[in-house]
């Protein structure tokens, strides 16, 4: 008798522990999300977008049961969000269930990563660009990030399993060894990134029509960002130091660039004030000139000439580079006792 009490009473603080585990709206549709393969995408097997924010009927349980693994990217913030997400989520609610997403996840990360230590676009699928080593719209400075959290047990990422650990910070060296080997060399000095490159040969490729072979401003401020979290090297100060000399140089003195929006479209316009800067999202390599690609594959070194549908369709200007060079660098600086 007393053996079947004890057995009853066990079984229901068993069974206590499960119903009263804590359970997250946001979490729970991304673990519906997530492919076999443990990444995530950013469209669905219809190539409409992934949306958080709906409603999971069965009409879109449907739909997203028939995602297969080549949806699974890095791009627009796809698998890194997730993850993040479900770190921040378990550190609040302690449901092991998001926790163990989210090291699916970090698997996928580990999965993909080549040799030369850089990150394709997407994995496994490898048709046309999504290949190749991607910084494009941060895609592989986002996975490195959450490889440096985990290494470090920053941002919740301390719930990780040491295996993960372990291996995520040997992928962190590779990938970091990866950005200082592409950044790229302009007439005998070092200046900044390209977007992408070959995933076997590193060299600067191009990916869409109006993407052209090119240093990216954009993507290479937060590449320097990233670099500039890292323990300082004789490498890594000069990488950054040539960077940041580049930004100085190629910066657009007295504009500025302006996105709005009307009737639900975007307006973009490149203006004059004083005072202000800018740089172009793109460079020819041999110039240094601002270029802008068109949706029939030209490159155009007139912003003007390039179509209005490209022209109010992309962003060809930042202003990212202000901050780098004026507050980030600064502290980089001053915190590592480095001379400018």
């Amino acid at each position: 008798m007393i053996k079947s009490k004890l057995s009853v009473a066990v079984f229901c603080l068993a069974f206590s522990g499960v119903s009263a585990q804590v359970k997250d709206t946001l979490a729970e549709k991304m673990i519906v999300y997530q492919l076999p393969n443990g990444g995530w995408g950013k469209h669905n097997s219809d190539k409409k977008n992934v949306d958080y924010t709906a409603k999971i009927d069965s009409k879109l349980l449907k739909i997203i049961k028939a995602n297969d693994n080549d949806l699974a990217t890095i791009d627009n913030n796809a698998t890194s969000k997730e993850i993040n997400t479900l770190i921040k989520v378990y550190s609040t609610t302690k449901n092991p269930a998001y926790l163990k997403s989210a090291e699916k996840g970090i698997e996928y990360l580990l999965s993909m990563q080549y040799q030369n230590g850089g990150f394709p676009q997407y994995f496994p699928n490898s048709a046309i660009y999504r290949k190749q080593v991607t910084y494009n719209d941060n895609a592989m400075i986002n996975v490195l990030t959450v490889l440096y959290n985990i290494s470090e047990g920053k941002e919740g990422f301390d719930a990780v399993n040491f295996q993960l650990k372990d291996k995520s910070k040997v992928a962190l060296q590779k990938g970091i060894a990866c950005i200082l080997k592409t950044q790229i060399l302009q007439n005998g000095k070092l200046s900044i990134w390209a977007d992408q490159y070959n995933e076997v040969t590193l060299k600067p490729e191009k990916a869409r029509a109006f993407e052209p072979m090119s240093l990216a401003s954009g993507e290479s401020v937060n590449i320097v960002k990233f670099l500039m979290m890292q323990p300082v090297t004789p490498e890594i100060e000069k990488s950054i130091k040539s960077a940041i000399q580049w930004f100085k140089e190629s910066k657009i003195d007295g504009y500025t660039y302006n996105v709005s929006r009307e009737s639900g479209n975007a307006v973009r316009v490149l203006s004059k004030k004083e005072g202000s800067a800018v740089w172009a999202r793109f460079y020819d390599i041999p110039t240094n000139k601002p270029i802008f690609g068109d949706r029939d594959g030209s490159v155009k070194f007139n912003y003007e000439d390039v179509s209005e549908e490209r022209r109010m369709g992309y962003s060809w200007y930042n202003e990212a580079g202000t901050k780098l060079i004026e507050n980030d660098f600064q502290k980089w600086l001053k915190k590592n006792k480095i001379s400018g």
